[in-house]
């Protein structure tokens, strides 16, 4: 760059400059400063920064092997229970078996009072006795009507009544018969008597109580073996095969245990609590496992054909059910939505959506972003 040099020319007795000098002296400045101005831009601006990494836990999705483990609370019950009760009413005077006490065929569980019987069986005895002895003297008199009329010395309608008379005696004792019958029957109602062995459980009633026919006194259980038996809400029920295994362990002891199957299941569900009965029949019934104890049974869901995650990689999108899934190969995320099969508290089941070796996020997924670079937890940077 040339720059002349400046002119000094006398007038008056003073030296001023040339306009000339002037104009290059500013152009000069000008040219500096935005030199100056380009050199201090380039110097000052930083470069852009580096993409946000999050790091972020993830599970590879694979199909459901073995369905959910699910447990309910319930109690063992003997398979067989006999509930014993009298046959007519009656105030009963003794009961002889109480809980616990181990029963016989042929012994006495309970009586009651038989007086009222008695008198019954020694009335209908009575009858008896005097029937028999009616249709002794019709047979007689229709005997020597039989004789006299051979004889010529009766007529035949004398002999034809008497022949009535003996049919109708004789009909009457097979009447009385019956309620004599009947009597005894009632008199021996009067002791409740087991027909089995077994473990009397429950008592329904005291000496001293007036009861009713059918009314239990006892309950008797039989040895023949015992269920484990739930309450089993209608949502399960449609979710757990009936030929699975059940495993049942004592609740507050679970190294007592027994595994057992579904014998039983109630066609009706409870009106109450809208579940159903259920009876697991214990293959080998351990000792320890008494009548009446809390057990707890736990048996597997069916397989369900879907993408089992934990519940944490749940999101949304918009108002549908959504997940991340990582891009293997950029480490970038992207938000999928998803068709649930089921879930709960620390599972769901993924129907539509998801394909099997798919990378899901499950933790952070609520401060992703899409497109968003990730880091997985465990990986190298």
């Amino acid at each position: 760059m040339y720059i002349s040099k400046p002119q000094i020319v006398e007038a008056g007795g003073e030296f001023r400059r040339t306009g000339h000098n002037r104009g290059s002296v500013m152009k000069s400045a000008s040219t500096l400063a935005c030199l100056g101005l380009t050199v201090f831009t380039c110097v000052g601006a930083s470069a852009p920064p580096p993409p946000e990494v999050r790091p972020v836990r993830t599970v590879v999705a694979s199909a459901s092997t073995e369905g959910e483990p699910v447990s309910l609370t319930g109690h063992v019950r003997a398979r067989t229970e006999e509930n014993l009760a009298f046959r007519i009413d009656g105030r009963m005077i003794s009961r002889k078996a109480s809980v616990g006490q181990v029963v016989q065929p042929g012994d006495i569980v309970a009586e009651i009072d038989p007086q009222p019987q008695q008198d019954g069986l020694h009335a209908a005895q009575a009858q008896n006795e005097a029937a028999q002895a009616a249709v002794h003297e019709a047979a007689n008199t229709l005997e020597r009507q039989k004789t006299l009329l051979g004889q010529g010395w009766t007529t035949r309608a004398q002999f034809d009544a008497a022949e009535r008379a003996f049919l109708n005696a004789k009909a009457q004792v097979d009447s009385t018969a019956a309620v004599l019958h009947t009597a005894q029957d009632q008199f021996g109602y009067t002791k409740l008597v087991a027909d089995s062995s077994g473990a009397v459980i429950a008592t329904g009633a005291e000496a001293g109580e007036v009861v009713r026919a059918g009314q239990t006194i006892v309950t008797v259980a039989h040895g023949d073996g015992a269920d484990a038996v739930f309450d089993v809400p209608a949502s399960l029920m449609r979710q757990v095969a009936p030929d699975a295994p059940i495993d049942v362990a004592l609740t507050d002891d679970p190294s007592v245990r027994a595994v057992g199957q579904v014998r039983e299941v109630a066609p009706q569900a409870d009106p109450v609590t809208r579940s159903y009965r259920v009876k697991v029949g214990l293959s080998a019934w351990p000792k320890a496992m008494r009548l009446g104890t809390t057990v707890t049974g736990q048996t597997h869901m069916q397989v369900a054909s879907g993408i089992e995650l934990p519940a944490t990689a749940l999101t949304t999108a918009g108002d549908r059910p959504a997940v991340w899934i990582v891009d293997g190969r950029t480490q970038q995320v992207s938000l999928r939505t998803v068709d649930l099969l089921r879930q709960d508290s620390s599972r769901i089941v993924i129907s539509r959506g998801v394909e099997s070796g798919e990378i899901v996020v499950t933790a952070g997924v609520h401060a992703l972003r899409p497109g968003q670079n990730v880091r997985l937890l465990g990986a190298s940077q």
